[in-house]
């Protein structure tokens, strides 16, 4: 009899203890899978976005962008932006994990086309009939050039890009020069005009601007629309 309770107090025993490291064994499951998935982040959808946004919804989420050197063409997508992501937006990933994106070439037809000498009408024309976007107009005044034509153009042709600003002559304002509107335009075109008028013209400083090409006139002084004379100096700062 002795020995019938012995045993039965044995087998309790056990059985509490195999009940007790299973009770364990469940707690430690779940707890990793409760650290993991707070390790864990919803991957953003980034596609359509330039680099620099994507970028930033990838640090928000805690990850962070590789770019893949291949650019595909995709005709739904403007050249620059994110044309794909891997892995998808929506995937559960662990935080720091890196998302590969591909950059859109744009469509195989979006390369700038040559629009100097063109008037400002045709030249609006020709970028809407290319599917380009008119990134911004600068004016300049010269009687030496033709009336409402395009005299400089950013970028260059033949580059490929989705967005195009333009350099337009208004013709010469009775009453002394003015200053022309040359932020966004390339440095090197306005540069070339505004020496050709025997003005004074200096690069001050170059400096790297996200999103804007190297070249490009970043800021101008004397602003826009001021009177100016051959010996006042112009200050041009231009990324790099």
């Amino acid at each position: 009899m002795a020995s019938n309770t012995r045993t039965r107090k044995i087998g309790r025993a056990l059985l509490l203890a195999a009940a007790l490291a299973g009770t364990y064994a469940l707690f430690t499951v779940a707890t990793m899978r409760v650290a993991l998935r707070a390790r864990e982040v919803a991957v953003p959808s980034v596609v359509g976005l330039e680099a620099a946004e994507a970028t930033g919804a990838m640090e928000s989420a805690g990850l962070t962008v590789r770019v893949d050197d291949n650019r595909p063409f995709d005709s739904k997508v403007p050249l620059g932006r994110i044309a794909s992501q891997d892995p998808v937006a929506g995937l559960a990933v662990r935080r720091g994990r890196s998302v590969r994106v591909w950059i859109s070439a744009g469509s195989r037809s979006s390369l700038v086309p040559k629009l100097i000498g063109e008037t400002e009408r045709t030249a609006m024309a020709r970028l809407q009939q290319d599917g380009l976007e008119l990134a911004g107009t600068a004016d300049v005044r010269s009687s030496e050039l033709p009336m409402d034509a395009i005299v400089a153009q950013q970028p260059g042709p033949g580059s490929r890009n989705a967005r195009v600003g333009l350099l337009v002559n208004r013709g010469e304002r009775a009453g002394g020069y003015v200053m022309p509107d040359v932020i966004g335009v390339s440095a090197d075109a306005a540069v070339d005009l505004l020496r050709s008028r025997g003005l004074r013209v200096a690069i001050v400083a170059q400096q790297p601007y996200p999103g804007v090409p190297s070249g490009v006139i970043l800021r101008q002084s004397p602003a826009a629309g001021f009177q100016i004379t051959p010996d006042q100096p112009i200050s041009l700062e231009v990324s790099r």
